[in-house]
């Protein structure tokens, strides 16, 4: 069996940054490669472990808690993880840090503006939030601290999904041995 350095990779942007697209493809190339991998996508987690959370920063951060000490078994127990979800305030992010600890918690920033992301809102949250049909959404009614010095910034707003998907595979490739080089290049969906 291969030995890796299980990692959490902890996908953060706004809603319609790409987060669950990418982890989607990221997860995909690391079982390629012949890592165990799992991904823990926040409006899945939402609609069974944390259905009992609200939007509010409180429930934010208990949110954020239950899925690092999730994903700090995960990676206990050799699983890579994609934890993706907006986790807007930084000190919910730094908490998960400490949970998952330092030397496997890798900060994804999926850099994609608020402009950017309203017009490929594909559930139409933004324009419900505008309404005021969505009490606390984050970036319009609710704020969104993005990283200060992630890890990785992969700008999702200006670049096709290929592309951001390979800069993280290259990433955890060089700092986490989970592929070898060769293997970073993303195969293409038909």
């Amino acid at each position: 069996m291969k030995r890796i350095h299980p990692v959490t990779l902890w996908f953060t942007g706004l809603s319609g940054a790409g987060k669950s697209t990418l982890a989607l493809a990221v997860r995909e190339r690391l079982l390629e490669a012949g890592n165990v991998c799992f991904v823990l996508d926040g409006d899945v987690v939402r609609s069974g472990l944390n259905r009992d959370l609200g939007y509010s920063p409180a429930d934010r951060k208990e949110n954020i808690r239950r899925i690092a000490e999730v994903s700090r078994l995960f990676n206990e127990a050799g699983v890579v993880t994609i934890a993706a979800l907006i986790s807007p305030y930084r000190e919910d992010r730094e908490m998960a840090r400490t949970i998952i600890g330092a030397d496997r918690f890798v900060e994804t920033h999926l850099a994609a503006d608020l402009e950017t992301c309203e017009r490929r809102d594909p559930k139409g949250l933004y324009a419900r939030a505008r309404k005021g049909l969505i009490p606390e959404f984050t970036g319009v009614s609710a704020p969104y601290e993005p990283p200060l010095t992630p890890e990785l910034s992969v700008p999702t707003g200006n670049e096709e999904k290929e592309s951001c998907a390979r800069q993280i595979i290259e990433y955890v490739s060089i700092k986490h041995q989970l592929l070898p080089a060769a293997n970073c290049q993303l195969i293409t969906e038909s």
